[in-house]
């Protein structure tokens, strides 16, 4: 697919979006549209898979089996290949014509054939290894509510439109070599998150922002076997990690039960398999669910300086993930416990990338000293990057990225990269260009010092500043003004004081020749 048939799609499903868009706020007509998106998506997949077992039969496509025992056949193989499955009356296509049928011998009311389509779905997993990935999926679609219309016919009739749109759309999925439905979902998300002012940071990363920590993490690693987002969002940091290197398994967790829907489909939506993927849905610091596991590469998003019980809760004081640095991160900021955490999940050869407020680098108290402990007694931290401001949904304070590895090889100094200066305005938002992104790359890679960009400061030189990490301290950013020619500016004064002089003269001649009082 070419660049502008992608941007085709994605302008054709923004549009079929903005036909729910009237009804609800930018959050709630999101969870609609993307959830008919998927279902879409579950249908072709079904009819693609289905009709590759009918090759050989007399009957090859799937929308036309009725024998059931070829159906219960083709479930057989789909829960395995698939792990879902679809009737062929369940199919997207075949709802979509009932629904704008106008005939007396079909009736076009499809609320309850969908509602029922989308428990099917989920019921067809139970008892399967894809079952926890399915359960309750579509939790957020309420069908029946009166932000799709007053009335039980109004919602019926948008609904309806809305599939009949969809269904028009060619999400090309036989095409193996390209994933059009998943850079458009992508697409998507950005747009709603634009829209969602401070509940987007919940669910979403500038995809910049995702590239850069993934191409940091994965340098040199062409096959990467396990990749992990303590703080998940809608998944796409971690899928962005799949365009830099192969990735054999994905882990993460979510706290928001929507966001966490969301990311399970954009797992399923790239096309990864259900095995290949471990989302879980709950509060990570309190209630970690991967506690066991290390993993190759580590990236986070965390809500920045989020609450957390901290000292309340007497088990973080014995927790393995925090113990050792002798503090606890204060109960209002838990961007050091995400940091404890992550650095827990490493292994020994892995890297990690987070996103955090400029404050981790400089606050005291109780996150000083667990920063100078991962400094000075670990040695974790590998560089700091310090980014534009307003590049995040929600929040317009600058941010950065702390990049850690445990087996550091250049473990005698610490990177800092100034990029805060480089960004281009997209309405509102500063935006990173491709430019900004593989400047930021390149100086990560060369590791070598940059006049005004980045500069390579000594373990010595990090002590003599107490551990403070703040950017200015490395890398001189101080631009001197041209200097002033007194003389100049003098002669200057001169000059406009003897033409104030004769446009005086000139206006009180003018005021003489009137018979008027002169001004002067």
């Amino acid at each position: 697919m070419t660049e502008a048939q992608k941007q085709k799609l994605e302008q054709q499903l923004w549009n079929i979006a903005n036909e729910l868009r009237g009804k609800m706020g930018a959050d709630e007509f999101r969870d609609y549209i993307l959830g008919f998106i998927f279902y879409k998506y579950l249908s072709e997949k079904q009819y693609i898979y289905a009709n590759e077992l009918l090759e050989t039969e007399d009957i090859k496509d799937y929308a036309l089996i009725t024998d059931e025992e070829d159906i219960q056949a083709i479930k057989e193989e789909s829960l395995l290949k698939l792990g879902y499955f679809l009737r062929p009356d369940e199919l997207f296509s075949e709802l979509s014509r009932k629904g704008n049928a106008d005939t007396e011998e079909e009736s076009n009311f499809i609320l309850e054939d969908l509602q029922g389509i989308l428990n099917s779905i989920e019921q067809s997993t139970m008892g399967t290894e894809s079952e926890e990935d399915f359960n309750e999926l579509f939790e957020d679609l309420d069908l029946n509510s009166t932000k799709l219309g007053r009335t039980v016919e109004a919602r019926n009739t948008l609904i309806a439109k809305v599939l009949s749109h969809l269904d028009k759309i060619d999400f090309a999925l036989e095409d193996t070599n390209a994933d059009v439905l998943g850079d458009a979902y992508e697409y998507l998300i950005a747009q709603f998150a634009s829209g969602a002012g401070k509940k987007a940071g919940e669910f979403y990363t500038p995809q910049q922002v995702s590239k850069i920590l993934a191409k940091v993490v994965t340098l040199d690693k062409k096959r990467i076997k396990s990749a992990y987002d303590p703080a998940c969002g809608s998944g796409s940091l971690l899928l962005r990690i799949a365009k830099e290197a192969e990735v054999s398994n994905f882990y993460g967790q979510e706290l928001n039960r929507t966001t966490y829907n969301l990311a399970r489909m954009n797992m399923i939506l790239h096309d990864v398999h259900f095995s290949k993927f471990d989302i879980k849905q709950e509060d990570t610091l309190e209630f970690p669910q991967h506690l066991e596991e290390r993993f190759d590469v580590v990236v986070a998003n965390p809500p920045f300086s989020a609450k957390w019980k901290g000292k309340n809760n007497p088990l973080n004081e014995t927790d393995d993930r925090f113990s050792q640095y002798g503090a606890l991160a204060p109960a209002t900021k838990a961007d050091f416990a995400f940091i404890q955490h992550m650095l827990y999940q490493l292994n020994d050869s892995g890297t990690m990338a987070v996103v955090l407020p400029h404050g981790v680098l400089f606050r005291g108290a109780a996150e000083g000293k667990i920063r100078q402990y991962i400094i000075q007694e670990q040695n974790y931290l590998d560089a700091v990057i310090g980014l534009p401001a307003n590049l995040f949904y929600g929040t317009s304070i600058p941010a950065c990225i702390l990049v850690f590895k445990r087996c550091r090889v250049h473990d005698e100094n610490i990177l800092f990269i100034d990029a805060s200066q480089d960004f281009e305005k997209v309405g509102n938002q500063n935006a990173l260009a491709d430019e900004h992104v593989d400047k930021i790359i390149a100086a990560f890679q060369r590791r070598e010092n940059i006049d005004k960009y980045a500069y390579l400061a000594s373990l010595d030189e990090i002590r003599e500043n107490d551990y403070n990490l703040n950017i200015p301290r490395y890398v001189d950013t101080f631009e001197e003004e041209e200097p002033v020619d007194l003389e100049a500016v003098v002669n200057e004064l001169r000059t406009l004081e003897t033409d104030m002089q004769e446009t005086d003269t000139t206006i009180a001649g003018f005021c003489q020749e009137l018979g008027i009082s002169s001004p002067f």
